[in-house]
């Protein structure tokens, strides 16, 4: 059944009593994950009592280049393949400076040479393209962050989150050589 949802179970770290974080769901039978070209993943961080949690698939480079080519500059980009990034938040917070509530929010960016806008968006359910006017109505907000260029190249797109600091961490995008961080920081619960 290709319109499947299959869930893939993460187990919770924390202690007992404590809400295991959401799982990622993605389209397609597990065959049919397990043969796509771009491995899925995920990053979760404890912040403030709660889990936050981030679901994306990782494409690679494979000898193209990707900033402003295959990722071209000033057009929206899903920040991964396949279905949208999905952040999972427990509490309200700010993402690239957009006041959000608890609850799940689609990313996607319009990446530029030195920064690049972030999207926070309710469209979670659905394929990561074509990112258009249905999908930019849900838009919650946008923020912007610098870009950074990395010395060394990053061959598969990591997403990963800084260390914990008080209320508020940061979600670190790299690949090829550029590295972008987004601030994420708890408002309320």
């Amino acid at each position: 059944m290709p319109d499947l949802l299959l869930l893939i179970a993460v187990l919770s770290l924390g202690s007992v009593g404590q809400r295991a974080p959401a799982a990622c769901t993605y389209r397609g039978t597990a065959a049919e994950l397990a043969g796509r070209v771009s491995p899925l993943d995920s990053a979760q961080i404890r912040l403030a009592g709660g889990t936050i949690k981030l679901c994306y698939g990782r494409p690679s480079v494979r000898g193209r280049q990707v900033m402003d080519s295959l990722v071209p500059y000033g057009t929206p980009w899903r920040l991964g393949a396949n279905e949208p990034t999905r952040l999972f938040l427990p509490f309200a917070a700010e993402v690239a400076g957009v006041r959000v509530r608890r609850g799940v929010y689609s990313l996607y960016v319009v990446p530029r040479a030195t920064e690049w806008e972030i999207h926070v968006n309710r469209a979670v359910d659905r394929w990561g393209i074509p990112i258009d006017s249905v999908v930019t109505k849900k838009d919650v907000g946008k923020g912007t962050v610098p870009v950074e260029a990395l010395s060394q190249p990053v061959e598969t797109l990591i997403l990963r989150f800084g260390a914990a600091n008080g209320g508020a961490t940061e979600l670190v995008v790299e690949w090829e050589k550029t590295r972008v961080r987004i601030p994420i920081r708890k408002t309320g619960s």
